[in-house]
């Protein structure tokens, strides 16, 4: 609204400087600014409202050093989404499709999770909202956003194909199945993100990282002569999404002001829904979904471990009568933790662990 309100301002009166608007940069670097303020200043008043009334219980299986957690407020996540909201309205072209479809993601699972978490935190539902209604949720932003892409002639770029990382010229056309990839990819990176919520920090500081890193894509992308020198697709429109994905990756810095160990407010679902379900849709719309295992690994790591975790004690209990595990406790973090790792020391090694994988995630570039 900033943005359009400003362009009125420069095109009736033309005053000095006022030109900056129309740069991507500037907006993005206003739309980090914002976001990170309204986190920063909202924050204290926030977390009071939100410790008189959600608090969520412990849960029975956590890690010993998690029963001090008891009194931390949840659904954190609402911040974030507040401050990305208002950010994005603010200062990106709000008519671009590639702008809303970001921001109806972030809206949409940061509902579903909200009301994971308030029948957890409030109607002390146990498990909260059941994983079957949780799918429906992720299949049908899937759906709304794989057929209006499929449909909508600005999407047309490659349409149902997309790049390979580290290939030049390699590409992967989905074809009828591009709608079911679309609905796999945002359910899979938003229940990864989910998983990875377990520690102070660790899902926020990963989630900035990630999605700094997609905005350079995005960045990339929206710029035909970046586009043509790094033989990237050129996606007209796709530079606003630069704008969304600084707004979230400060409004993760600014929660981390108040989540960083020891907690002060936990994101929950609200959060974590909603953060994993941006970093999927943001890949999709800049053709580097594919890049996501490699990108996302941490995300993907958790995820995995999870799996193994799972299958392995079915496996192993219809063999041996017992089921055994390959951690001690899944998601990885929390083996780690069982491990007598300080939780603060895992969280920066995989905050170190992300920046070198971002780090790959630029070298695929020129790899190509």
């Amino acid at each position: 609204m900033l943005y359009y309100l400003l362009r009125y301002i420069n095109e009736l009166f033309n005053p000095p400087g006022m030109g900056v608007i129309e740069y991507l940069t500037f907006r993005a670097s206003a739309a980090a600014i914002t976001s990170l303020l309204i986190t920063l200043l909202a924050g204290p008043a926030f977390i009071r409202f939100l410790r008189s009334r959600f608090v969520e219980p412990v849960k029975e299986e956590a890690p010993p050093d998690h029963r001090k957690k008891k009194d931390v407020p949840t659904m954190g996540g609402l911040l974030i989404i507040l401050s990305v909201e208002l950010s994005a309205l603010l200062w990106a072209r709000v008519d671009d499709p590639h702008v809303w479809i970001v921001m109806l993601a972030v809206f949409w699972m940061g509902l579903i999770g909200f009301i994971d978490d308030y029948r957890k935190v409030v109607l002390k539902i146990r498990g909260g909202l059941a994983g079957k209604y949780k799918l429906v949720g992720q299949v049908t932003l899937g759906l709304i956003i794989g057929i209006y892409t499929w449909q909508d002639p600005v999407f047309s770029v490659l349409l149902s194909k997309t790049t390979v990382p580290f290939f030049k010229k390699l590409t992967v056309d989905y074809g009828i199945f591009y709608i079911p990839v679309v609905i796999f990819i945002i359910t899979a990176v938003s229940n990864a993100v989910n998983l990875t919520d377990g520690l102070d920090g660790l899902a926020a500081g990963n989630a900035a990282i990630v999605t700094f890193a997609l905005g350079g894509f995005a960045y990339l992308a929206g710029n035909a002569v970046y586009a043509g020198y790094l033989s990237i697709p050129f996606i007209s429109g796709a530079g606003e999404v630069a704008v969304v994905s600084m707004a979230i990756v400060m409004a993760c810095v600014g929660f981390l002001w108040f989540n960083s160990n020891p907690a002060e407010v936990f994101m929950g679902d609200t959060g974590s829904l909603s953060l994993g379900s941006a970093i999927a849709v943001i890949a999709l719309m800049v053709k580097q979904e594919l890049l996501l295992p490699v990108l996302a690994g941490v995300f993907f790591v958790e995820t995995l471990s999870v799996s193994l975790q799972v299958a392995w004690f079915k496996i192993t209990r219809m063999r041996y009568g017992e089921g055994r595990r390959i951690f001690l406790m899944a998601p990885l973090h929390h083996h780690f933790q069982l491990k007598g790792w300080p939780e603060q020391k895992i969280v920066i090694r995989f905050w170190i662990i992300s920046i070198l994988l971002f780090l790959a995630s630029l070298m695929s570039l020129k790899l190509r």
